[in-house]
């Protein structure tokens, strides 16, 4: 049985103007976001800006996704920490919150073993929640290949994986080797991904625009591909932003342009300087046009 079917919004953190968490902000986040037709939050993941914020601040983070869900979607965690120790506390905090899931990354401060990137999940399994494995060879050390997936597969909890590797031939590989469930984890694969068979997509724009990208996913998970590559091809010059260090930037700036302005970046993310921010406008007018575009 699939856990974590269609489209989950890695959720921005959003912060008022001396960079304090802006927890009612977050709330009326959440609900629009359900209100749009979304079918999960992840709180504290790379999106929300988990590094900068304070222990005290990040269980809050969480505890308030989950309270404005109410139980209208699935509310999945981000878990990542410097040590299996740190990661093991915040799954258990997600649990004893009401997560539905943990999304894990593997050890990420240096390049681990193999045998050391399976007690690391094991550990986290002990909790007793639904794991979704990152898979995000660009940011860390470590790729969780196929065959690498196939063993994290047999740990009774790992369910699902995030594949951010970006290449989707990896999608169809993964499932010739593992028993798991597959979310295509780059907004720039958000069409592609459900093509190959992906059942969910772990989404940043999303964040910006939800309903667009719900529609693009649900599509592509229909086979539809006529009537979705209009869409598609407006929104993909958006969503490659996505694969870059400076996505949150972006995000948070198409939140602005969208009339839902949540601050900006903590440091150490700057914000954007004026030639970026213009061709994220641009990106941002042709993915909300009527118009269509050709190839």
């Amino acid at each position: 049985m699939k856990q974590f079917e269609g489209v989950y919004v890695a959720i921005v953190t959003p912060f008022t103007e001396n960079y304090k968490v802006d927890y009612q902000g977050l709330k009326d986040h959440c609900d629009w976001l359900i209100r749009e037709g979304v079918h999960g939050l992840i709180p504290a993941g790379s999106v929300g800006e988990y590094a900068s914020l304070t222990k005290e601040e990040r269980a809050k983070v969480v505890e308030t996704v989950i309270e404005a869900a109410a139980g209208r979607v699935p509310v999945v965690v981000g878990t990542g920490a410097p040590s299996t120790d740190q990661v093991v506390g915040w799954v258990q905090h997600a649990k004893d919150a009401g997560a539905a899931g943990v999304m894990a990354l593997p050890p990420i401060n240096y390049n681990p073993t193999e045998a050391e990137i399976i007690a690391h999940y094991e550990a986290i399994s002990s909790v007793g929640l639904p794991i979704i494995a990152y898979n995000n060879p660009h940011d860390y050390k470590t790729d969780l290949t196929p065959t690498l997936l196939a063993k994290l597969s047999k740990i009774e909890n790992v369910v699902a994986v995030k594949e951010f590797s970006g290449d989707i031939r990896r999608v169809q590989d993964i499932y010739a080797s593992a028993d798991l469930e597959i979310l295509i984890g780059v907004d720039d694969l958000g069409f592609e991904g459900p093509l190959m068979g992906t059942t969910g997509w772990i989404a940043g724009f999303a964040n910006a625009l939800p309903k667009e990208s719900v529609r693009v996913f649900e599509l592509g998970r229909q086979g539809k591909t006529e009537e979705a590559l209009p869409l598609y091809r407006k929104l993909l010059p958006l969503f490659h932003y996505d694969a870059r260090p400076d996505l949150v930037q972006a995000i948070k700036y198409t939140l602005e342009l969208a009339g839902r302005p949540v601050g900006s970046t903590r440091p150490p993310r700057l914000p954007l300087d004026a030639s970026e921010l213009k061709l994220i406008k641009e990106a941002y007018e042709l993915a909300t046009s009527k118009d269509e575009v050709k190839v």
